[in-house]
């Protein structure tokens, strides 16, 4: 062997073992990274700020959600124009089943309130879930010294203009329940959108705003607090979390009844086996007492359908919302 010829070999030796061990440890990772690769991630889009009814639902079930799924299901808000900035992000996602939005009845209203949208609220998703039904309740703060519907009716028709109520935003379901409650009612008040229903509350608990239509959630942590008077629930039947408290019907406003519907919808396109898979999956959890008893505390009923079913509520609850939102004559550019 030449000089050469060894020196070629003692070099190029080395440069071999340590490639060899290089791509010894390329496989290993190669083998591994399918095993990461496979954690599902869905994003269950809230289309409201932290502390909106579904921001609060959303994160009381996603983690179960997320396990019977063998995946991670993730809470992602996206608020701004009463929910239909959310909406179009998942209007436009691919339809693999791994974007979600958790919607409720301002979903539907947004179809008759704006008069521009991006995406059609109905024809553009399917339902996925129904995950339960949130009562509303009429609230006024205590300097309006009122104690019934009829009492709020009487005060504000006397005073045409001079009272504030305060909603979750423009386009949302407080604002529309509130809205057609007036023009059912004959009345005048001054629209403040806020930029949730926590906040809405908290205006008429400072007594800078004087009344609000909120989720069960969002005032029944106030029934004993002397800023604020829960006046009636809004829905065809007494609230079974506040059921001392009379309905708008039968305290003031006969035929008048608002709630909403809380469930997972995805873009239309998703296949339908996907639909049924995440349908079984999400009823799966709301079987659990566990899952059921944080959905009470929430004040939120938990329902379950198939997804089928739930189309059909979708579908029924678009013909209503459009009744609603021409009641109330409110329209957004």
């Amino acid at each position: 062997m030449t000089k050469k010829e060894v020196a070629t070999q003692m070099t190029s030796t080395p440069f071999t073992r340590r490639s060899l061990t290089a791509l010894a440890a390329a496989a290993v990772l190669c083998a591994v990274a399918p095993a990461h690769a496979q954690q599902r991630v869905i994003h269950i889009v809230v289309p409201f700020a932290t502390g909106a009814v579904q921001d609060t639902v959303a994160r009381a079930f996603n983690n179960e959600l997320g396990a019977a799924l063998n995946a991670s299901a993730i809470v992602e808000n996206r608020a701004g124009a009463g929910g239909t900035v959310g909406a179009a992000l998942v209007a436009r996602a691919p339809a693999d089943g791994n974007t979600l939005i958790l919607a409720a009845a301002s979903h539907n209203i947004a179809g008759f309130l704006y008069n521009k949208l991006s995406y059609d609220p109905l024809k553009d998703f399917v339902g996925v879930a129904n995950v339960g039904n949130a009562g509303y309740v009429l609230a006024v703060a205590s300097g309006m010294n009122v104690s019934s519907t009829a009492d709020f009716i009487k005060e504000v028709k006397a005073n045409p203009g001079k009272y504030n109520y305060a909603s979750a935003g423009n386009g949302s379901a407080t604002h529309l329940a509130m809205a057609s409650f007036l023009a059912k009612a004959g009345l005048q008040m001054t629209h403040i959108p806020t930029k949730s229903t926590g906040e809405a509350v908290n205006e008429v608990l400072a007594g800078r705003v004087q009344a609000v239509i909120s989720s069960s959630i969002g005032v029944i942590g106030f029934q004993d607090d002397a800023r604020m008077k829960l006046l009636a629930s809004t829905g065809q039947s007494r609230s079974p979390f506040l059921p001392k408290l009379p309905t708008v019907a039968e305290s003031g406003l006969p035929g008048y009844a608002f709630d909403s519907w809380i469930g997972l919808l995805a873009p239309a396109a998703t296949p339908k086996a996907e639909v049924e898979r995440l349908n079984a999956a999400a009823n799966k959890v709301l079987a659990d007492p566990a899952i059921q008893e944080r959905f009470k505390r929430l004040g939120v009923e938990p329902r379950s359908q198939s997804a089928e079913e739930f189309q059909k509520l979708l579908r029924s609850d678009w013909d209503a919302m459009g009744v609603v939102v021409k009641a109330s004559g409110a329209k957004i550019d």
